[in-house]
């Protein structure tokens, strides 16, 4: 686990927060290796001080009483021929078989360095043309609407759940586009479009885990 490189000014304020920054892996380029290392491409959030979820990112809906704001994210050193970024926000520890996913979004453009603090809140907070996907909140109205980030709730008295936060680096404008989906695809269905469907257009990806139990 590392920490971004205090060297990189736009970064530096995450020098005085710990943020988990795990594995980053680039897709297989031709004959590439599909683990190869993509050096310094990171993914963190100033918000989620500690690795955890202060109450004001928490959900406000089946029995907990968070903000629900989503924290801002920061990432640096994207591939070159980076043409969007998809993120994926999902809970391994969700007693499901299969997880639970909070947030997504897709074609984040290409010139975006990160997400601002409440970004996932409404669909007009993100950048253009990025779009919220559907999680695992769909129809439910606990995030305000379909699309919208949705902060963590595991059960009372687990232990405190594992979020992982992924960001994609491709190489298409449209990754909804080019794979030939719906934008009402599920998190799921996406995220094989994303690690498989695309091929060599999966640039890199990045991901880093916070917790949060109650």
């Amino acid at each position: 686990m590392n920490t971004f490189p205090q060297a990189l000014s736009p970064i530096r304020a995450l020098s005085a927060v710990t943020v988990v920054i795990a594995v980053t892996a680039m897709a297989a380029c031709g004959g590439g290796n599909a683990n190869a290392q993509t050096a310094g491409f990171a993914l963190g959030s100033p918000d989620l001080v500690g690795n955890t979820f202060a109450a004001k990112y928490t959900l406000n809906a089946f029995g907990c009483t968070g903000g629900n704001v989503s924290p801002e994210l920061r990432w640096q050193n994207a591939p070159a021929g980076t043409k969007g970024f998809a993120l994926q926000v999902l809970d391994l520890d969700a007693p499901t078989g299969s997880g639970f996913w909070h947030w997504a979004v897709y074609n984040i453009p290409a010139s975006a360095t990160g997400l601002a603090q409440g970004a996932g809140n409404a669909a007009s907070s993100l950048p253009a043309p990025a779009f919220g996907g559907n999680t695992d909140f769909l129809d439910t109205g606990a995030t305000g609407g379909n699309g919208n980030y949705a902060g963590p709730c595991p059960p009372t008295g687990d232990k405190p759940h594992r979020y992982q936060f992924t960001l994609y680096a491709y190489g298409v404008p449209d990754v909804q586009a080019a794979a030939g989906i719906p934008r009402s695809g599920t998190a799921g269905l996406y995220s094989f479009i994303l690690n498989k469907g695309i091929g060599n257009q999966l640039l890199a990806k990045t991901s880093f885990v916070a917790t949060y139990g109650r």
